[in-house]
């Protein structure tokens, strides 16, 4: 089991009088290889989650553990678990400040203590893999797209060789083009290195294509954990929370009401296509 949050409360203001409870007893096991989508409106406790995981927040009450060990313990090396547990920001330019986008990306391996040959090897290897054209290295990193300011970014952690990478909104500002590459190479990355991946939005469109698992926060408390299928089946009390189900969902229900023999609990669009066609071939069956 790659991470456990025991019973995790987190007060922003603690000591003070307006104090906020961001997270209210949650309890969630991240067990290693699963691509988890963590979902829910702006204020719902999703990003303050995440920081937790690294150590950036520690809880108010509860514990963490990371690999068996509680990384609140004493003697807990909190260097190695961010290094293990690397995070991207929602805003890409917050951990971008090197003069040119390799030498961005090998600030973390030479962190770890890496020689400069070892941290540009890692380099290279993680910029492949995000899919940033090779003429772009040696550019500034703030020359660079909003949709490449964030592959590097991702990169920057995937050269650091962590377990599990957390992309806090990876697609904020982007077009929908962009916002499709960016989730596409995710999954790609996934598939080839079987990492723990956690991907926060506010967007269940985003995640519905993608993610084995959908985590829904509201108002710091987990409301759903459980595959997409039977989470978008609330999509009406999702709805009273200031979400929405993919549109596939709607149209599905739609078309049920209208008497076609859909399954409603497709949450991809090759699925929709699949159970569309195969109502519409009986249908042309049933008239003849």
């Amino acid at each position: 089991m790659s991470i456990i949050l025991d019973h995790i409360s987190y007060l922003y203001g603690e000591d003070g009088p307006l104090a906020v409870k961001a997270l209210d007893d949650v309890c969630l096991q991240i067990p290693d290889g699963q691509f988890i989508g963590i979902i829910g409106h702006t204020g719902s406790g999703k990003s303050t989650l995440v920081q937790h995981m690294n150590g950036l927040l520690k809880a108010t009450s509860g514990h963490i553990y990371f690999n068996g060990e509680d990384i609140y313990d004493r003697d807990f090396d909190m260097r190695r678990l961010r290094s293990k547990v690397g995070l991207v920001f929602q805003y890409p330019e917050h951990q971008l400040f090197e003069i040119d986008v390799l030498s961005d990306v090998c600030f973390g391996p030479k962190n770890l203590g890496m020689s400069r040959k070892e941290a540009e090897l890692r380099a290279f290897d993680a910029l492949r893999k995000v899919g940033l054209p090779m003429e772009l290295y040696y550019q500034s990193p703030f020359e660079l797209s909003g949709g490449q300011k964030r592959r590097a970014a991702i990169a920057g952690v995937l050269a650091m060789a962590p377990e599990v990478l957390i992309l806090d909104e990876p697609t904020a500002g982007l077009d929908p083009r962009g916002r499709d590459e960016i989730l596409q190479q995710i999954k790609e990355l996934q598939a080839q290195t079987g990492m723990t991946i956690l991907l926060v939005s506010h967007s269940m469109e985003d995640v519905a294509e993608y993610v084995d698992r959908i985590v829904v926060m509201n108002k710091g408390k987990v409301m759903y954990d459980d595959v997409p299928k039977e989470v978008f089946a609330h999509y009406k009390e999702l709805e009273e929370v200031g979400l929405a189900a993919p549109q596939v969902t709607y149209i599905l229900n739609a078309l049920k009401d209208r008497g076609f023999r859909v399954d409603v609990n497709a949450t991809t669009i090759g699925e929709a296509v699949d159970t569309v066609l195969q109502a519409l071939g009986q249908a042309y069956t049933h008239e003849r």
